[in-house]
């Protein structure tokens, strides 16, 4: 049992490929974690997704072994954290677990957006934070500039950062003996009723519900009685263990250690992530704080292909949301579509994430309706109501006003492409709060309409800046705005999974471009196709799917021009009435296209 003093708690943060995940691979490797046979580089990076996509999505936990200068052998539990903006509740979560935080910087991009945004995490969990500078081994590395940039730009003390190689293993050594010298042990009673701290958790198809927890008061062992303290559930432990990556079983888990358990849960709404779990003859009186729930903000439905697979929707989304707590769903039906969910998202790239996770976790073949975000509507009756679905929006003449939700974005970006970003944030209804530049970077903070984000924001930037720009925002309340329902009519009929509410100078370009791809992807019939975009009553775009035409002269050969005439009439008349009664079928791969992107 490894007494308190020693035991050291520390996430890894960093911006995106800062080179958090292969830093934990050194970590690891010079911890004798795994042996070489063992080793694969983002070792920790569990998930196919991960793997393929070369970005962290889930925070994982390692306990490893290290033998300080001073002969004593340390517990270091070590967890590597997510970098994109939409993961920043995994880190908040990963932070409460810890004391300390390691906070890497590429040595050749220098403190972008998401090193401020997650360093700023770190201080406000009241961390010891170690700024490590990485990849001093390339050649376009600039240790003194970064170092006055981790000063300037964050305010923390950069003259003794630990300089390291995540690539090469150079320094791995003096980073751990600076773990241990200068991050704080954990505080704990050991004799006090057990608190501990509910991280993550997620389903195994043959051990049910398993539990990352840290352990803060108490101890928990086989066959102790729990109670998760939210639902008042009561469970026995079955199985107690650390990662070392590899699940190890343990006896028991004391004051500041971080494992997991199993306890034979089944019923997956008995777990909340943020919950504290105490023993049940001897509960705690108080809870740990906890952390804030996620609020949702980019809002979207998803739909089984075949209307056969609801059930298996409902069952995938329940056990998908065990493993990320940051995801929300409601059960919706669309006349399209038929029964679906309404899912709340971070951002784009987590609904991206989670729609990939349930297509190849779970089998399914699913279809997205057009993000959205969510809007406050009051209404003339003085009633104020949260719309996230354009099909929910309250007839035109019944709204007094529409609130949109507004961000503040922060934006790093090397001076040579300023000029490109700052007229993105404009075109995109931005209002400029400051500027200010560090050597040859500027950092701009802007604020921006959240629904203008929402679709294209993220690559556009990318592009003007050449990859250079790095992007993160926060939520800065709501403001009036101008927006309305664009509504897609196909032949009169208005189609819901279409409909989308957008800023009213963007209305009639996003009309057309979604006519344009409908007229393309929707075949033809034997009757004209009318494809249309409309606020309300007023028709602002059109395309036409030209029909079919039967050569109904083919039988003539001369002959008086009346008969061609009356056939002619009599097509007419039958086409007329087939488009009557015709029923137009939008194939999946139309509504697909039709809600990517338009790139406006």
């Amino acid at each position: 049992m490894t007494p308190l003093s020693r035991i050291r708690n520390v996430a890894i943060i960093a911006h995106i490929d800062h080179g958090k995940s292969t830093l934990a691979d050194r970590l690891i490797e010079r911890c004798g974690a795994l042996d070489a046979r063992e080793m694969r580089s983002q070792v920790l990076d569990s998930m196919d997704i991960e793997r393929e996509r070369g970005i962290t999505i889930k925070a994982q936990t390692v306990r490893l072994a290290f033998t300080a200068n001073d002969g004593e052998a340390y517990e270091i539990n070590l967890m590597d954290t997510p970098g994109h903006v939409d993961f920043g509740y995994e880190v908040s979560r990963s932070l409460a677990a810890c004391e300390g935080s390691i906070l890497v910087v590429d040595s050749t991009q220098g403190v972008e957006a998401q090193t401020l945004a997650n360093a700023y995490l770190a201080i406000d969990a009241n961390h010891e934070i170690v700024p490590v500078i990485n990849k001093i081994d390339l050649p376009a590395a600039d240790v003194a500039g970064v170092r006055t940039q981790i000063e300037d730009v964050i305010g923390l003390e950069a003259g003794d950062a630990v300089l390291v190689s995540a690539k090469t293993g150079l320094n791995i050594e003096g980073l751990l003996q600076a773990v241990v010298d200068r991050l704080p042990a954990p505080k704990g009673e050991e004799a006090a009723a057990l608190r501990a701290l509910l991280v993550d958790s997620w389903y195994d198809p043959y051990l049910g519900v398993v539990i990352l927890l840290r352990v803060f008061d108490g101890r928990i062992a086989k066959g102790q009685r729990i109670r998760l303290m939210a639902t008042g559930a009561i469970h026995e432990v079955e199985r107690v263990g650390v990662f070392t990556p590899k699940a190890v079983v343990v006896d028991t888990l004391g004051p500041g250690e971080v494992g997991f358990i199993n306890a034979g849960i089944k019923t997956i709404s008995e777990c909340q992530v943020g919950d504290t779990i105490t023993e049940d003859r001897r509960p705690a009186a108080q809870p740990l704080p906890g952390f804030k729930p996620s609020q949702p903000v980019v809002f979207c439905g998803l739909y089984p292909v075949d209307s056969a697979d609801f059930a298996d929707l409902r069952e995938s989304l329940a056990k998908l949301r065990l493993n990320d707590s940051s995801f929300h769903y409601e059960p919706e039906s669309s006349a399209a579509l038929g029964l679906g969910f309404r899912c709340g998202f971070l951002g784009l790239l987590h609904l991206e994430i989670v729609q990939e996770r349930l297509e190849r976790e779970f089998d399914l073949d699913l279809v997205a309706t057009a993000p959205s975000v969510i809007y406050r509507v009051t209404t003339r009756d003085g009633a104020l109501r949260e719309i996230h679905n354009p099909a929910d929006l309250p007839d035109a003449n019944h709204i007094a006003r529409i609130d949109e939700p507004w961000i503040r974005a922060t934006i790093m970006v090397p001076d040579a492409h300023l000029g490109g970003v700052l007229a993105l944030c404009q075109d995109k209804r931005g209002v400029q709060i400051d500027l200010t530049h560090t050597g040859e970077r500027s950092m701009v903070v802007y604020r921006l309409p959240l629904a203008e984000i929402v679709y294209d924001f993220y690559d556009r930037l990318k592009s003007v800046s050449r990859g250079y720009a790095s992007f993160d925002y926060h939520m800065d309340g709501y403001e009036e705005s101008d927006v309305v329902k664009l509504s897609i009519l196909i032949n009169a009929e208005p189609v819901d999974a279409l409909a989308q509410i957008v800023h009213r100078a963007r209305a009639e370009s996003r009309g057309r471009a979604v006519c344009n791809k409908l007229k393309d992807l929707i075949p033809r019939q034997l009757f004209k196709i009318a494809i249309q975009a409309a606020i309300g009553g007023k028709i602002i775009a059109r395309e036409t799917v030209s029909a079919l035409r039967k050569d109904v002269l083919a039988k003539c050969y001369g002959g008086d021009i009346t008969r061609k005439r009356k056939l002619l009439d009599k097509q007419k008349k039958g086409k007329k009435r087939m488009r009557a009664v015709g029923n137009v079928e939008i194939p999946q791969e139309a509504f697909l296209a039709a809600l990517k992107s338009d790139g406006r």
